[in-house]
């Protein structure tokens, strides 16, 4: 079932990247977009940067890969997804809801990689050619 999400989640995020460049290279949009969204992101470096971000995480699930690192990455856009679409604009908080309850499963079934980042006093290794 977690390969599933993993699929279902990096799907969407390659999806929406892809979609987010025709937009930037100046075509109309195939899948369904924000346009509040597309106006805060402008068609500058803010939405190549995001993109970008989405096409290599969504990418990096789909391949299992880093499949822990894509997630953290994922789990601020996907914040800020989520609280967009409950403030500003809500036709598309359906889908931000569904992008949380899918990042919660797959922080959730990754959590031991996630464990020492939340070390209280980390161990740094010492150098042994210093």
């Amino acid at each position: 079932m977690v390969r599933i999400f993993e699929i279902i989640l990096g799907i969407i995020f390659l999806g929406a990247g892809l979609n987010g460049y025709i937009v930037l290279f100046g075509y109309e949009a195939v899948l369904p977009t924000s346009p509040e969204a597309m106006d805060f992101l402008g068609t500058g470096y803010l939405l190549a940067i995001e993109k970008t971000t989405e096409i290599i995480c969504g990418s990096l699930l789909l391949i299992r890969r880093y499949v822990p690192l894509s997630l953290i990455v994922l789990a601020g856009i996907i914040v800020n997804i989520f609280a967009f679409h409950l403030f500003v604009d809500h036709a598309l908080l359906p889908v931000a809801i569904l992008l949380v309850i899918l990042e919660c499963i797959l922080l959730w079934h990754y959590r031991v990689n996630f464990m020492s980042l939340l070390e209280k006093n980390p161990i740094i290794k010492k150098d042994k050619s210093a």
